[in-house]
């Protein structure tokens, strides 16, 4: 392994911390292994520099009986510990997604979940692993995300949660929650980073040879148009006449005039029916759109930006850094194979 530049660290960051890690049958195995080879590859970088003489972070796989779990992609791990073992002390608990049903229904993992979370300095989630949290009460009134594809059924289901679909992980008090699967890894590396900063985490980054802190969010990935935002058939028309008219003038006079309602009355019901304001709506649509020509042509930026209404470029750019946390040049580079700007 390389060496890098290291700051030393107060006493404090040099104590031995426990990470257990859930393992519940159909679990994601990368929600596991993602973040655990993080911490594994901090505990290799930090011997071989001599910082320290062991392993800083102990991993510990706990199950409801120790042995082998078959996780959803049929590959086997091997648990070592039972989660509910007594006296069992963690500095940080991390619940994995995964195909989650019989998970949720496991009231023994729920409880000794909700009795660990003031046990713990900090308590984590990949994935879907928000809803074991969220079932165990530990997301009311809290900022939380999961898979951007599960961010609706997660708002639906726990309404008191604030869910923020676009985020790759967020940090509410002692709780972290993170996105779809590889995102366990930037939160990860973030934990390492809050425990021994930057030079560390940014070491452990390279070796793994992913982003220290990735650009953009959950959204560069998702698509936004893939579920109806109404139960209105009113509103879901206008919603597919939009979708087929986005070169159009989309303003919301415009909209309100085509439900012959007042703009008030109407930006009032869309944003109360689909959860976003008319603007936003457009906004997405556009994008959306963008992002299916920009992922399967070689259309220059400037005739998607016209072909999609943004009128310019410089306009399109803008929404994209807005929502995607991107601009189009770079959302290209990212998911297709084409280099026209």
């Amino acid at each position: 392994m390389t060496t890098f530049s290291f700051s030393k660290p107060d006493s404090f960051k040099y104590q031995s911390r426990t990470i257990g890690i859930v393992a519940f049958p159909d679990v994601e195995v990368l929600d596991i292994t993602g973040p655990f080879e993080v911490f594994n590859f901090a505990n290799l970088g930090l011997i071989h520099q001599g910082i320290t003489q062991q392993n800083i972070y102990t991993l510990k796989l706990l199950a409801e009986t120790p042995g082998p779990i078959t996780t959803m992609s049929g590959l086997q791990i091997v648990a070592e510990d039972i989660y509910d073992a007594p006296n069992a002390a963690f500095d940080t608990l991390l619940i994995p997604g995964g195909r989650i049903k019989n998970a949720l229904n496991n009231e023994k993992l729920i409880a000794w979940i909700r009795a660990m979370s003031p046990k713990v300095r900090r308590l984590v989630s990949v994935c879907t692993g928000a809803f074991l949290l969220a079932e165990a009460g530990l997301l009311e009134g809290r900022k939380a995300t999961t898979h951007w594809d599960f961010c609706q059924p997660l708002a639906k289901n726990y309404p008191g949660i604030q869910v923020e679909p676009d985020y790759i992980f967020i940090k509410d008090g002692h709780i972290f929650t993170s996105g779809g699967i590889t995102s366990g890894i930037d939160l990860a590396l973030a934990l390492l980073e809050e425990d021994w900063g930057r030079d560390l985490a940014l070491y452990v980054a390279r070796y793994l040879v992913v982003f220290l802190k990735r650009p953009g969010g959950q959204s560069q990935f998702s698509s936004y148009l893939t579920n109806e935002a109404s139960h209105r058939p009113d509103l879901r028309d206008l919603q597919v006449w939009i979708m087929e008219h986005i070169h159009q003038d989309l303003h919301v006079e415009a909209l309100a005039t085509r439900m012959a309602m007042s703009t008030r009355n109407f930006a009032r019901l869309f944003s109360a029916e689909t959860g976003m304001t008319p603007a936003k709506f457009v906004e997405i649509t556009r994008i959306d759109r963008a992002r299916f020509l920009l992922e399967t042509g070689d259309l220059a930026v400037e005739s998607i930006a016209e072909k999609t209404g943004f009128k310019d470029s410089e306009r399109m750019r803008r929404a994209f850094i807005r929502q995607l946390g991107v601009n189009p040049q770079n959302y290209r580079q990212r998911f297709s194979g084409s280099t026209i700007a």
